[in-house]
This record gives C-alpha cells, structure tokens and sequence, in this order.
C-alpha cells in the first residue's frame, strides 16, 4: 500500500515541555490508524500539527508526496484533509442541513455570505440530504443543530467531512462524551466509511479503538514507542506497562 500522510522526526515544544518527540509515522491511503496513549502524551498537539493549526519546531509532514510541514490549516482543506475537533464546531444557531449545506458549498468555493441563495440551491441541499442519510440523521434535518445531542452532533462532523471529500479525516476523540447507545452507533459509522478514506483516530475508548484499527501506534510522552495491528499492540509488553496496563 502507499502512504497518503508521512511524518518524519516531528519535534514540538512549549517552554521547556516538550510535547512531541522526535516522531515518525506513516498511514497508509485506505486504513483507519488509530493513536492511543495516556494524557499528556502529547496526541492534541499532534493532531493540530498534521491539520495546520500548529507548526512543529522541526521535522516534516507530507501529504500524498508533498510537502505541508508550513502549510496553514486553510490550505490543507482543498487539499483534502478534514479534521474534526474534541469540541463540536458546529453552528448552533443554524439547522442541521444548512450546516451540511454550507460546507458543501465552501468546498464548490463560494462564499458564505447569502445564505438565503444556498437554501434555495436544490442541488445542495439535495446532496447534503444524501450525506445526513449517510450518516443516519435526514429524518432531523430541518431540527435547529442545538437540539440534537452531542452524539449526533458528532455525526453532522462526519457528514461535513464527507461532504468535503475528504480523503484523509483526522479525528480528535470523536466518541468523547457519547453515551453507550452513541458509541455503538459512531463506532458502526466509521465501520462503514474505513476503506474508502484514510482516517487517523485519537481516541481513549479502547473498545472502539480495537474494534476499528487497522493499526495502532502508541504515544508516549510525544513519541511513539509502538506501531502494529491490534493484536501485535495488546501483546507489546512495553505497552502493556506504558499504557495499556493502567487501563
């Protein structure tokens, strides 16, 4: 398989913390990577490196062969990389489908000024009907995005990131605050869209973790001291005391 994101010796730090070590990962186009490890490893820092919020002191990020290392989070977006955050950046004040709508047409690169006129655009909202369907949520379409629960608000990001053609999602602990009918129901989403996207996954359920990886590189102290399947990591030892032990 090819590699559709590569990070090599990434070093970041903070004062005299250093929040990612030296590290060096690849994720192959098509699989879900997931990455674990205890709080404080440095996994948020990581994430908002690879999507541009953050740049690292050193080190180099590439993207399908090219190089985004200083390339700011808006420039990586056309490129066709989506993140979505542990705190939902939805607009609340808006329905549901104008959110999905209007990511549509960001993507078309059009401006967000009238919505009155994306309203009226069938072809939009028909196409942001078919990504809520997608994602189990065209029957509450109409329903302002505040009235749903944190659970489908979750899903809205994905039908955003889908709606975004997104070829590689990077996902903040998506199942962060989902009740256990919610993580089911997020974990079977994602189960439906590994393979047709490349997707790196920060998350602290291990249940999920293990029940969607393709593989699982384990951070620790903002370096990575382990990268295998599933089975290789719960038979690491290192990670067994690392980690996965004090779980």
């Amino acid at each position: 398989m090819t590699q559709i994101l590569r990070v090599d010796g990434l070093n970041k730090s903070f004062g005299g913390i250093t929040a990612t070590d030296n590290l060096t990962l690849g994720v192959e186009t098509g699989e879900l990577h997931a990455i674990i490890g205890p709080n404080g490893a440095g996994k948020t820092t990581l994430i908002g490196q690879l999507s541009g919020l953050q740049f690292p002191d050193t080190g180099r990020i590439t993207y399908k062969d090219r190089d985004i290392t200083r390339l700011p989070a808006y420039r990586r977006a056309p490129l066709g990389i989506a993140r979505s955050f542990q705190i939902t950046s939805l607009v609340m004040e808006m329905s549901v489908i104008d959110n999905v709508t209007l990511a549509l047409r960001a993507k078309q690169g059009h401006s967000f000024r009238f919505i009155r006129a994306v309203r009226k655009d069938k072809a939009l909202r028909d196409g942001a009907l078919a990504l809520l369907d997608r994602v189990g949520l065209a029957d509450k379409a109409d329903r302002p995005t505040v009235a749903l629960s944190h659970g489908e608000h979750r899903k809205m990001e994905i039908a955003i990131a889908l709606g975004a053609k997104a070829e590689l999602m990077l996902l903040d602990e998506p199942m962060a605050g989902l009740g256990a009918e919610e993580s089911v129901q997020m974990v079977e989403l994602l189960r439906s869209i590994k393979g047709r996207h490349s997707i790196l996954l920060i998350e602290h359920d291990m249940d999920a973790v293990f029940a969607l990886a393709d593989r699982i590189s384990v951070l620790v102290y903002g370096h990575i001291i382990a990268t295998g399947t599933p089975d290789e990591i719960r038979a690491n030892e290192a990670v067994q005391h690392a980690y996965l032990g004090e779980e």
